[in-house]
Protein backbone atom coordinates (compact mmCIF):
# COMPACT_ATOMS: atom_id res chain seq x y z
CA UNK A 1 0.00 0.00 0.00
CA UNK A 2 1.29 3.65 -0.66
CA UNK A 3 1.48 5.88 1.82
CA UNK A 4 -0.56 9.14 1.76
CA UNK A 5 1.17 11.75 0.05
CA UNK A 6 -0.36 14.11 2.21
CA UNK A 7 0.88 12.24 5.69
CA UNK A 8 4.53 11.94 3.45
CA UNK A 9 4.71 15.71 3.07
CA UNK A 10 4.15 15.99 6.63
CA UNK A 11 6.89 13.40 7.87
CA UNK A 12 9.61 15.69 5.36
CA UNK A 13 8.51 18.58 7.36
CA UNK A 14 9.55 16.84 10.58
CA UNK A 15 13.00 16.11 9.75
CA UNK A 16 14.43 19.39 10.28
CA UNK A 17 12.98 19.37 14.30
CA UNK A 18 13.47 15.87 14.82
CA UNK A 19 17.28 16.22 13.83
CA UNK A 20 17.49 19.28 16.38
CA UNK A 21 16.04 17.02 18.77
CA UNK A 22 18.77 14.90 18.23
CA UNK A 23 21.35 16.40 19.44
CA UNK A 24 19.26 18.75 21.86
CA UNK A 25 21.15 16.62 24.93
CA UNK A 26 24.20 15.18 23.52
CA UNK A 27 26.65 15.57 20.62
CA UNK A 28 26.21 13.34 18.19
CA UNK A 29 27.65 12.30 14.65
CA UNK A 30 25.65 12.07 11.72
CA UNK A 31 25.70 8.12 11.94
CA UNK A 32 23.82 8.26 15.11
CA UNK A 33 21.95 11.07 14.28
CA UNK A 34 20.10 8.81 11.41
CA UNK A 35 19.96 5.33 13.90
CA UNK A 36 18.31 7.31 16.70
CA UNK A 37 15.69 8.91 14.01
CA UNK A 38 15.33 5.28 12.79
CA UNK A 39 14.99 3.58 16.28
CA UNK A 40 12.18 6.19 16.71
CA UNK A 41 10.21 4.87 13.58
CA UNK A 42 11.54 7.90 10.97
CA UNK A 43 12.85 6.66 7.95
CA UNK A 44 15.36 8.98 7.25
CA UNK A 45 18.30 8.55 4.53
CA UNK A 46 21.81 9.67 4.70
CA UNK A 47 21.46 11.56 1.25
CA UNK A 48 18.62 13.45 3.04
CA UNK A 49 20.71 13.79 6.35
CA UNK A 50 23.91 15.15 5.14
CA UNK A 51 22.50 18.17 3.52
CA UNK A 52 20.20 19.13 6.14
CA UNK A 53 22.90 19.47 8.53
CA UNK A 54 24.99 21.26 6.07
CA UNK A 55 22.29 23.56 6.48
CA UNK A 56 21.43 23.80 9.99
CA UNK A 57 25.24 24.52 10.27
CA UNK A 58 24.92 27.09 7.81
CA UNK A 59 21.66 28.74 9.05
CA UNK A 60 23.18 28.70 12.75
CA UNK A 61 21.57 25.92 14.36
CA UNK A 62 23.68 23.52 15.21
CA UNK A 63 27.76 23.23 15.44
CA UNK A 64 30.18 20.97 14.60
CA UNK A 65 33.50 19.64 15.89
CA UNK A 66 35.98 17.57 14.50
CA UNK A 67 36.77 14.22 17.33
CA UNK A 68 38.88 11.31 16.20
CA UNK A 69 38.01 7.86 15.69
CA UNK A 70 38.96 4.37 17.19
CA UNK A 71 37.76 2.99 14.39
CA UNK A 72 38.21 5.11 11.37
CA UNK A 73 38.60 8.62 10.19
CA UNK A 74 37.81 11.50 12.25
CA UNK A 75 33.83 12.13 12.84
CA UNK A 76 32.47 15.39 12.66
CA UNK A 77 30.11 15.41 15.85
CA UNK A 78 26.81 18.02 16.09
CA UNK A 79 25.30 19.76 18.73
CA UNK A 80 22.74 22.68 19.50
CA UNK A 81 23.53 26.26 19.18
CA UNK A 82 21.54 28.46 21.38
CA UNK A 83 18.96 29.50 18.34
CA UNK A 84 18.91 25.67 17.73
CA UNK A 85 17.81 25.33 21.16
CA UNK A 86 15.24 28.52 20.44
CA UNK A 87 13.85 26.64 17.07
CA UNK A 88 13.18 23.48 18.75
CA UNK A 89 11.45 25.18 21.53
CA UNK A 90 9.34 27.07 18.89
CA UNK A 91 8.58 24.23 17.10
CA UNK A 92 7.31 22.04 20.59
CA UNK A 93 5.49 24.77 21.15
CA UNK A 94 3.54 25.39 17.62
CA UNK A 95 3.51 21.44 17.66
CA UNK A 96 1.60 21.55 21.00
CA UNK A 97 -0.70 24.17 19.66
CA UNK A 98 -1.79 22.10 16.68
CA UNK A 99 -2.54 18.96 18.17
CA UNK A 100 -4.41 20.90 21.00
CA UNK A 101 -6.38 22.19 17.65
CA UNK A 102 -6.80 18.63 15.97
CA UNK A 103 -8.04 16.73 19.20
CA UNK A 104 -10.56 19.93 20.18
CA UNK A 105 -11.94 21.31 16.54
CA UNK A 106 -15.38 19.55 16.19
CA UNK A 107 -16.11 17.65 18.80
Amino acid sequence: MQPDPKLVALRRGLLEPLVLAAVESQQRYAAEILAALQQAGFPAQEGTLYPLLSKLRRDGLVHHEWRESSSGPPRKYFSLTDAGRGQLTAFRDYWGELTLMINTIGR
